[in-house]
């Protein structure tokens, strides 16, 4: 098993340092900070209550990903609701989200779903493959990250935290 870790685990350094190319690279920081649940809208300029707003899919769930990235789980798991039910991000972060705040079971209910739903949901096999790797279950982490490449995530940011993950074990917080 260590030979085959020592093989499997070289990382492309710049697929890493890029963040692997495609969607699921970690967002950037918000230009503006809102208080709770709110959504910075670049043409108003103020912070908007997602759910009233004129605001995008797109742009609500690029808010998800920063509240998460910033540690903000709560709101974070509150601007979920406002994405639609069917939106791929809505299980991925409940389970990034309830992770990192300790509830890993529930955790990984909401990536199982995640996956189930859409197998080619390669950001919820690398969060799921992290907390598994957080749990000691390599073996797990490893069967993530195939599926992760066996649904096109070769090169991806997904990919590459995963085998940085297992190879290292740390993990991320984005």
């Amino acid at each position: 098993m260590r030979n085959l870790l020592s093989v499997v685990f070289l990382i492309p350094s710049m697929a890493l340092a890029a963040g692997g190319g495609g969607g699921d690279a970690p967002p950037k920081k918000p230009v503006a900070s809102c208080d709770g649940a709110q959504v910075y809208d670049e043409k108003t300029k103020t912070c908007v209550n997602p759910k009233e707003s004129n605001l995008g899919v797109d742009e609500i769930y690029l808010a998800v990903r920063q509240l998460a990235y910033a540690g903000r789980y709560l709101d974070a798991q509150t601007l979920t609701q406002a994405l639609p039910q069917d939106h791929m991000g809505r299980l991925t972060y409940m389970g990034f989200t309830h992770r990192k705040m300790g509830n890993v079971d529930l955790a990984m209910t909401y990536y199982q779903q995640a996956i189930a739903e859409n197998p080619a949901n390669i950001l919820a096999r690398s969060y799921m493959g992290q907390g598994l790797v957080e749990a000691g279950d390599m073996v797990g982490a490893l069967t993530q990250l195939r599926a992760i490449k066996a649904h096109g995530g070769a090169g991806t940011w997904s990919e590459a935290s995963l085998q940085t993950a297992i190879a290292t074990g740390t993990t991320y917080s984005y």
